[in-house]
Parts: structure tokens; sequence; C-alpha cells
């Protein structure tokens, strides 16, 4: 057995002490000197070494010294050294300091009394004590209450020995007499902590005779009440009504300590609507009282937890939770928005908005460098809840799209976002926000916001000003044409020399030039296109930002302003009369076509057009020479039916994700009925009977039963031996996070007693033994159980391997069983979560790890195929199930998680469909550690056969 340690001293081993300096250093009359050679002698005993020619020095020559520091060290020493033999006898040395500890609790001064009182609490060598204990009985009664706190602890640790209750027969006695006639707070906490842990029933009589005076003693008393009444509730529930009463009246305590524990308390005993207001209250006064953030986080996770077990109380409360997002930090922003976002209701939503409207207002000040982060945050939860309450979208849209030109882009991209959705779900505000968006349009700085700007005026300008006022925007944000000039002819024959062309076509000042379109054009007309190298007529913000954007070579950009134009004409043409309007407005479109695609395929830019922009700029231009009905219903039509769809789908995910959570059954069908307005009122306040009612409905919705069943707790027994080993040992293993329990059964299947059993097991991968192993004597056919704790700090598959060793009585050598080896799930750690499209993308790009799996399956069909993977992993497919409908030979879907330890897993499933009817494919993983990508890999690889 390995000794316990009640000492941690950091100790340098660069330079090891020699015992003769010690000693001979303690020998001198040299107080300094003294003290650092008992430094280094507790140092040196505490790593190991044993040093039995110091004991009688330091009895002859510290024992005697008056230095309290050197008495402190003393002890210290005292409190490490071997004070048994081998057989566990008092060694007889140890008389010695038994006369110097009596001395010392006689002492006049109260410091050294103190420490010696002190030092008994860790003594547990009765045959030392027990001469001691009258001393010990008088310090209960001293002047100083130093001394007296330190001696009600060396009676309560005495009373806790294996024979403290023959020393100390009448010790909860004592100490009771002490706590009533105690002055001091601490001293009364001590004795109180005394009948807590070894005289229960005096500890709760005491406690409910002086009831109503418990509001006025000190806070450290007070923690260990509340310790006590958990304590008594677990145990005997059925009491808890008077003691709840306590808790109530402590809530009003001056200690923010006492009334944080006191709300925990409550949470953990009653389901009563009075004492969980009582405890949200609590939290929420707490919330805005305390200044330390770290505070505020663990307050904001007791109250996301009540919202979760009782979110009825908490909608009431949600005006005060919204008073956290004074504070600048925005991990205490994220969760307060996250814990009032599922507790809005029709009730209180105005209130909310306008609270979310006043924050974003702020955010403009620009005082505080995450203010964009932070207005981005606020933009997601009200566009979420104008989706929840259409009503309140009126009220916001114009102020969020204030903020379409913001410097922060994904802010920006909200914004947008929200109102493509608002647009289409609110008719009635089609028309201001269309004026708005118009008027607002130039201030946009982002090409991504842009082309969805861009969809939403081609798709909802439909009154013929409108779609006039859509072209005029579009024409006045891309400047005045050409997008760039050519220098005069000399020079740009020069430089054509100098830089030759990377496109087809080329420009002779002699010869006729192709222009886009396929038609000749002379030199003359043709001068204003770039087919030599020429100088840009500079695009700023202040000539237009689609110029500005389009002149970085953003040609997606390009094609969306083409498709915009394509729409806006087209509808022109049905809602414009004027032939000659319709026919300016298509010739104008046609122009900056052409100017586009003249832009793509000159040198100016860095890099040349893409194919699939250009392919769909030349369609639009296709599109005007030949417009069929057909083509203009997919046009003006198809587009936005796809967008509604995709709403609809959206919402329709929603709702069955809410069905679902509602779904789980609570109570069986046959589960006794408690009627509780039958119940006995006689003597009970308002408050008991809220919480018995607040019981039968827990009891009867199945909220008392474990989670765990018995049947899922075999899957997790794992067999370490064989059926015919000497040794049978099996374990079983629990995941709570951060460490696993295996609890492992040792079986002794010989006729003969083991020696020295011990279990060795060491670890692969991110797991860490805590204790060291121990020996055990098992007997004949009995059987021994054993704990192992393993600290996990990292989301990796792991192994647990190891052995099993020991020695029968009349075979000198060891025997070893050698154990199957264990392996740690990564399953256990990752769980399924959501996250937006935009931020798959984003972290895909950024993840540096990655590991490509080969599909290789029995699995025929690919949606089968898909779901197998999306159970194997435990993981959250992001892919829309609609996405998914349908034969098509081909599936491409996203899958997200997250670990216990925040990181972030992400899966793309691409699956074919082969001629012979098998799949084949890649599945690719990313995460930013090692361990997610390998071990997810591993299990894919493992599960994806598909037969099984």
């Amino acid at each position: 057995m390995e000794k316990s340690c009640t000492l941690l001293i950091h100790f340098d081993k660069g330079t090891p002490a020699i015992a003769n300096e010690i000693k001979e250093a303690l020998e001198g009359n040299d107080v300094p000197a003294k003290i650092d050679a008992m430094k280094k002698a507790v140092m040196l005993l505490l790593n190991g070494e044993t040093l039995p020619q110091l004991f009688i020095t330091i009895v002859r020559y510290v024992l005697p010294s008056e230095d309290h520091t050197v008495q402190k060290l003393l002890l210290l020493f005292l409190e490490i050294i071997e004070k048994t033999d081998l057989k566990g006898r008092i060694l007889p040395e140890m008389i010695l300091i038994c006369q110097n500890l009596r001395n010392n609790l006689q002492h006049p001064n109260e410091y050294i009394r103190g420490v010696t009182l002190r030092f008994l609490c860790r003594l547990n060598e009765a045959e030392i004590i027990e001469p001691l204990i009258p001393s010990v009985l008088q310090n209960l009664e001293h002047r100083h209450p130093f001394i007296r706190r330190n001696a009600i602890l060396a009676v309560m640790s005495i009373y806790k020995l294996p024979q403290g209750e023959q020393l100390l027969v009448d010790a909860p006695e004592m100490i009771e007499k002490v706590l009533s006639t105690e002055q001091d707070p601490s001293a009364k906490r001590n004795a109180f902590l005394m009948l807590f842990n070894c005289a229960h029933d005096r500890a709760i009589n005491y406690l409910l005779t002086h009831v109503d005076r418990v509001s006025e003693w000190g806070e450290l008393l007070q923690m260990v009440v509340l310790e006590l009444i958990r304590k008594v509730c677990r145990t005997n529930r059925g009491e808890k009504g008077k003691y709840i009463k306590i808790i109530i009246s402590l809530l009003n305590a001056p200690s923010t300590a006492v009334i944080y524990e006191c709300a925990g308390t409550l949470v953990s005993l009653s389901s009563a609507p009075t004492a969980i207001r009582a405890a949200a209250n609590t939290y929420c006064q707490l919330l805005l009282s305390q200044s330390d953030n770290n505070v505020k986080l663990i307050v904001l996770d007791r109250l996301n937890e009540l919202k979760s077990s009782h979110s009825d109380i908490m909608v009431d409360l949600i005006m005060d939770v919204l008073r956290a997002l004074s504070s600048p930090n925005l991990d205490i922003q994220r969760k307060t928005l996250d814990i009032v976002l599922e507790l809005v209701t029709p009730r209180n939503i105005n209130e909310v908005v306008l609270l979310l409207k006043k924050e974003v207002m702020k955010t403009q000040s620009g005082e505080h460098e995450k203010n964009g982060e932070y207005r981005q945050m606020l933009i997601q939860a009200i566009h979420s809840c104008a989706i929840k309450f259409p009503e309140v979208a009126s009220t916001v849209v114009h102020l969020m799209m204030d903020f379409l030109g913001d410097s922060n882009v994904a802010s920006a991209i909200d914004v947008i976002i929200f109102v493509r959705e608002i647009i289409e779900t609110n008719p009635k505000l089609r028309v201001s926000i269309i004026t708005r968006l118009l008027d607002t349009f130039y201030q946009i700085r982002a090409a991504r916001v842009c082309s969805c700007a861009l969809w939403i005026i081609g798709e909802y300008c439909l009154s013929p000003s409108e779609v006039e006022s859509g072209i005029a925007t579009i024409k006045q944000c891309l400047g005045e044409l050409p997008f760039y000039s050519v220098s005069e002819e000399a020079e740009a024959t020069d430089a054509s020399k100098k830089t030759p062309q990377s496109n087809s076509i080329t420009v002779s000042s002699r010869r006729p030039a192709i222009l886009a379109d396929g038609t000749y054009a002379t030199q003359s007309a043709a001068s204003e296109t770039a087919f030599s190298p020429p100088t840009i007529v500079q695009g700023s913000l202040t000539s237009g930002n689609l110029r500005y954007l389009l002149l970085t070579g953003d040609f997606f950009l390009a094609a969306v302003v083409a498709c915009t134009l394509t729409k806006l004409v087209l509808r022109l043409e049905e809602v414009q009369p004027s032939k000659v309007e319709v026919n300016k407005a298509t010739t104008q479109a046609l122009l900056i076509f052409v100017s586009l695609l003249q832009l793509g395929q000159s040198p100016v830019l860095p890099h040349p057009i893409d194919n699939d922009s250009y392919d769909r700029i030349v369609l639009c231009i296709r599109l005007f020479c030949n417009t069929g009905d057909e083509i203009r219903k997919i046009w003006l039509q198809s587009c936005r039916q796809s967008f509604v769809k995709m709403l609809s789908e959206k919402q329709l995910q929603e709702t069955e994700e809410l069905k679902a959570k509602a779904q789980v059954s609570h109570a069986q069908p046959d589960d006794l009925i408690d009627f509780y307005h039958l119940k006995s009122r006689k003597g009970m306040s308002q408050l008991e009977l809220e919480d018995e009612v607040q019981d039968d409905l827990k009891r009867a919705t199945g909220e008392f039963v474990k989670d765990a069943d018995d049947a899922n707790k075999l899957n997790r027994i794992l067999q370490l031996t064989g059926f015919s080993d000497p040794v049978y040992a099996e374990a079983y293993v629990t995941v709570h996070h951060y460490d696993i329990v295996l609890d492992i059964t040792v079986i002794n299947r010989t006729r003969e007693t083991l020696q020295n059993l011990c279990l060795e097991l060491a670890t692969m991968g991110d797991l860490k033994l805590v204790e060291r192993p121990q020996n055990y004597t098992v007997a004949p056919e009995s059987s021994k159980q054993i704990k192992v704790n393993i600290k996990v700090s990292s989301t990796e598959t792991g192994v647990i391997f190891g052995n099993i060793v020991y020695e029968t009585s009349n075979v000198l050598e060891r025997t070893v069983v050698v154990l199957n080896d264990i392996h740690i799930d990564i399953m256990d750690y990752i769980s399924p979560a959501v996250c937006m499209d935009t931020a798959f993308r984003t972290m895909w790009a950024e993840f540096e790890w990655e590991n490509k799996v080969a599909v290789n399956t029995v699995i025929k069909n690919e949606k089968e195929f898909l779901d197998h993977i999306i159970k194997s992993t435990n993981m959250k497919c992001l892919t829309a199930p609609s996405v998914l409908d349908g034969e098509c030979g081909f599936l491409a879907a996203n899958l997200y998680a997250k670990s216990v330890f925040g990181e972030d897993a992400l899966v793309n499933v691409s699956i074919e469909k082969q001629a012979d009817g098998k799949l084949s494919g890649y599945i690719r993983i990313r995460s930013k550690t090692q361990g997610i990508a390998l071990s997810l890999g591993d299990k894919i690889t493992l599960k994806q056969k598909g037969g099984s």
C-alpha cells in the first residue's frame, strides 16, 4: 500500500543536500542555518529518502528550540516520517516526541498550541494520540479562538480514527456544548462540521432548534448547513419541506457564495414553481451584481439548465437575463442570446426585439474593438425572432438594412440573408424593402452581399417604376462604359509587342476586329474595346461599388449582374407597354454584357474570366435574341419558386425536430396515477404542497427513473481474460467526458490464495492513468473489485492494455496473465451538432488535418449508405433531406459533430453508383486535430461495409 500524503512541496533535484551537512547545521546554534537544514530534510523525506540518523539529532537539538519557524518545520518533519515498523507497531523512539507534543499543547504561546493541534489532525497513530487527549480537551476552553477552532478539528479527526470512539467516547456531546456557547464564527463552523460528519442526528437537532437564527449565522457555518440539508434530503426526501424553508430564508444572506449555493440546492431538491422562481431570481441578481466574467459564465450555465427544465418560469425573467448583454465579453453575450432566443414568446417578443435593436444601435459607436462580431450575433438573433414571429419583421428590417454596407462582411451577409427571407415571407413589406434596398445599394462593399442584393432586385422588382429604378441603380453603380480606355495607337502597339495577348482575338490597325458577339468592326469603331493592353479607367468606391468590385476581377459578380439585368428587362417587357423603352433598356443591357465580356478577356486584370461566368453572360446575350415563353417562365418564375421551396423545407425540418423532441415518452400506460387533490393538506405550507405535487408529476413522467438501463450496462462490460485462465477479469467501462472509470472485477478461480496480486495497466493515445497500481491478496475462489481512473485530454481513440501479476504460496516465481486490450471509442466523445453552411465551408478551408477514406461497402443504395455512416459516426447531416431525394446515381452530403472538448469534426461524403450497381467514392474527414481525423477515419473504415 502507498502512504497517504498530506504535504506537497516543489523540490529542485539539481543539488541534493547531503545528510552530514544537514546534521552539522542542525547541531549548530545558528537559527537561519537550522531552518534551512530542516527544510532540506523535509524535502529529502518527501522525495523518498530515508534519513534514520537524523531523528536523534532532531530530538536533541531541534526539540528544545523556541523559534516558531523551527517548531513548525519540526511538526512537518514529524508528519512525514515513518512512525511504525513493517508490522504496524509504533517505533519505540516515537515515545520521545509525545512529551514534546504535550508540552506544546500547554505552551503559553497561542501559535505553538494552534499548529500542534493542527498537526494532530494529520496523525493516525492512536498510541501517540492517546496520552495527549486530556491536553487537547483542555484547549477546547482556551480563551483564544485560533486555539479553540484547531482543538475542535483535532477532536473531529481523532474521533474519526478506527479506534476513535473508544478514545473519545463523549466527543459529540462535548462539541455540542461548545457549539451552544461558542461565539467565534470559524470555531462555530468547525464544531457544526464535526457534528455533521460524526453525529449526524445531533447536527440536525441543533439546526432545527435554532432554525430562526440561521440567517444570522456566519457565512462559513451557513455553507455547512446547506451541505447538511442536501445530505439529509437525499436520504429522506419526505422531510425536505421544512428544510426548503431554511434555504428560502438564506436567499437573503449578505454573502454571494451562500446565495449561489442556496439557489443550486433549491433547484436540486425541489421542482415547486415558488422554489424555482426564487432560485432563478437569485441567479439573475448574481448575474447583474458580479463583475467577474467567470462568475457570469457559470451563472449563465445554471440559467441555461433551468431553461431546459423550467422554461415556463424562465420566460418571466427574460428581460433580467438580457441585461447581461451590457457586459463587453463576447462569450457572455453569446450565451445570453442563446438562452433568450429559446424563451421568446408572443407575449415578450416586442420587448426583446426593442432591446436588441437598442444594442445594435450601440454597436455603431465603434468604441469596442469586437463591435462587428457582437453586431453579427445581434443580427442573427433578430433574424431568428423575425422568422418565429413575422409581425415584428416590419419594425426591424429597415434598421437592419442600414448595416448592408457594414465593414464586417459576415454581419452584412447575415443582414442580406435576413432581408431575402423576410421579403418572401412578408409580402406586405415587399415594396418598402425594395425601395430601401435600391436607395442603399450603392453603400454595399462586399461582393457576396452585392450578389444576394442583386438577386433580390431581380426577383422582387415587379412594378414598372421598380424595374426601371432597378436598371438605373445597376447602371449607376457600374459607372461609365467602357470599363477601361486605350491609349494612343503607337503606344498600344508597342505595349502589345511587349505583352503578348493571352486570348485568341488579335487587333491590327489595318484588319477588322472581331467583337465578343462574333460581329466585325473596323479598328476605328473598335478603338474603345480593349484588345491591346489599355489603362484602366480607375474604379473606386465613389465611382460605383459594382465597378470597383468588377475591376478587382470578380467575374462571378459580373455574371450575377448580367442575370439580374436580364430578369429586369424581361419583366419590363411584361409591364411596360412602350416598345421604345423596352428596346432602349435591352440595348443598354447588351452593351453592358459586351463590356463585361471584353473586360474579362483583357489582360489588364490579374486573371481572365472563368468559363462558367463567360457562358452565363453569353447565355444572357443569346436570350435577348430569342425569347420563348418557356424560357421566360424559367427566368421569371422558376427561380423564385425554388427559393420558396427551400424556405418551406427549412421550416418543415425545424417543426419535425420539435415534434421529435416532444414525442419522447416518459410514462407507461399502466403507471400509477396519483390524484393530488385527494392528498391530506394538514399542516403543509403552500411551498410544501407545491413540492409534493411536483414530485408526483416527476414520478409520473419518469424523471426520477435513471437514464442508464440495466440492459445497456451489459453492453459496456468487456471480458479481459479467458475462461480457462486461473484469474478471470472483466471491466465495466464508464465514460464521464474528461475521465474514464474502469470497474474491474478480478476472480481467483484457483484453490490457492493469490498474494501480491497487481493489476498493471498502460495506455496509448491521450490517456493518462491517475493512480499507481496496488497489491492485493485474494482468497481462493473469491473476487476483488478494483477501480481505475483514467484522464482523457483529447478526442482520440485510445487503447488501454496491461496484465495481472500475482504470486502463489508454494511457487517463488510470479505468474503473469495478459489482458485483452480495451479500446476507448471516439463515439463516447462526439455528439451531433448544427452549424451554418458558411461556417462549415470556412472551417473546411481552415482545418489542416484531412483523412480520405475510399468507399468500400456491400450496401447498394446511396441514401441507405449515408444513413449507415451517420448512425455509425454519431454525426448530424447538414445537407437538407429534400436535396438527397430522388435517384440520380450520385450523392454528396456534409456531416458535422462536436466533441466534449469543443473540437469540430467535419465529414464530406461523395458517392457514385457504378454500372455494376456498386457504390464508389470517398469520405473525407477534416478537423483541427490529428486525433479526430484519424480516429473517425478508422471508425468509418471499420463500419462502412454495412453487412453487420
